[in-house]
């Protein structure tokens, strides 16, 4: 591991002006994916400004009923909260699916959004990677690429997006506080994450100085009946092959709100507008669910060993959906 300077910031400002004053400086808060990272020789920054003492661990509800979860609150401690549990289920249970209980104890809400992704291309110094060394290319496409993205994919990268509380966040309509010397800015989590392109070493729109300071969930009504559903190798927390967050709402067998995102299938986390925009305002049947899923599928470029994720994402989409109605016509 290369020799970095270490300072733990005793306040916001502290943090905001060692990294808009240095070059190559890492926020570190529950490391659990810059750590490895480091150890790995994928990153290595010149400091690492430890954001832990900081004050941004609160979770709690404004006037207008949005709510604010700080960047340093845990995996943990946001899936248990009871506001959390109640009105944003599918928020809860992406979190308790994403990783075990020692990662979560430690992983922050901020990092979760930052984490890189876990191509093992990626990973593998002996591998070209445009993410790790831009302009090298990329070994995933033509390789082995079971995991890798058949959504919003380049010829540059075909990496996916690892994160499962981001997929529920994407459906959510999650805004993303970010600070920096310039002041705030509020950046929505379906525009924080950027498509690879040709610059796929660019994966957020958050600049080099800015930190990022909240997550705010807005009032959705229809959250309160929602799920997430994770499909992968295996249960001890696997990444997603296909996982679904899903909300719906339905009135005299009329879809009359819907919300659905998925991850595992592409390089963002993927809100799936297509779908969302046939099924509202259709009947709720199975043959809809099919029709709006296929027709949110029909870009993907999948590679010889993922085409399987398309008609799986499908699948998985429209049982999601089928358990949800299901559910609303017991109550």
């Amino acid at each position: 591991m290369k020799s970095f300077s270490y300072l733990s910031a005793p306040d916001v400002g502290t943090a905001l002006r060692t990294v808009a004053d240095g070059e190559d400086v890492k926020f570190l808060a529950g490391g659990t994916n810059l750590v490895d990272l480091m150890r790995e020789g994928i990153e290595h920054p010149a400091t690492v400004v430890d954001i832990t003492r900081l004050p941004l661990t609160g979770i709690e509800e404004l006037p207008d009923g949005t709510i604010r979860v700080g960047a340093l609150v845990s995996n943990s401690r946001l899936a248990a909260d009871p506001l959390i549990r109640t009105r944003y289920p599918v928020l809860a249970k992406a979190i308790l699916l994403g990783a075990s209980a020692q990662l979560r104890n430690m992983a922050t809400v901020g990092g979760n959004l930052l984490q890189r992704t876990r191509c093992m291309y990626f990973y593998d110094e002996a591998s070209a990677c445009n993410k790790r060394v831009p302009g090298s290319g990329c070994d995933a496409i033509g390789g082995f690429s079971r995991g890798s993205a058949v959504l919003g994919s380049s010829e540059h990268c075909i990496a996916t997006h690892p994160s499962d509380m981001a997929v529920a966040l994407v459906m959510l309509d999650a805004v993303v506080e970010v600070e920096s010397v310039r002041g705030i800015r509020r950046i929505p989590v379906a525009d924080f994450h950027q498509l690879p392109g040709d610059t796929p070493h660019i994966e957020t729109v958050l600049a080099p100085d800015e930190l990022i300071t909240a997550i705010e969930l807005p009032p959705v009504p229809v959250a309160t009946h929602s799920r997430y559903r994770k499909v992968r190798d295996r249960a001890s927390y696997a990444f997603a092959l296909v996982s679904v967050a899903a909300a719906l709402a339905v009135k005299d067998g009329v879809v009359t709100d819907v919300r659905l995102a998925l991850g595992g299938v592409a390089t963002k986390p993927w809100r799936a507008r297509v779908a969302e925009e046939l099924l509202l305002g259709a009947e709720a049947t199975d043959e809809n669910f099919a029709r709006a899923a296929a027709a949110e599928l029909a870009p993907a470029l999948p590679q010889s060993d993922n085409a399987f994720k398309i008609d799986l994402a499908q699948r998985t989409v429209v049982a999601v959906l089928r358990t949800l109605n299901a559910e609303r016509s017991a109550s």
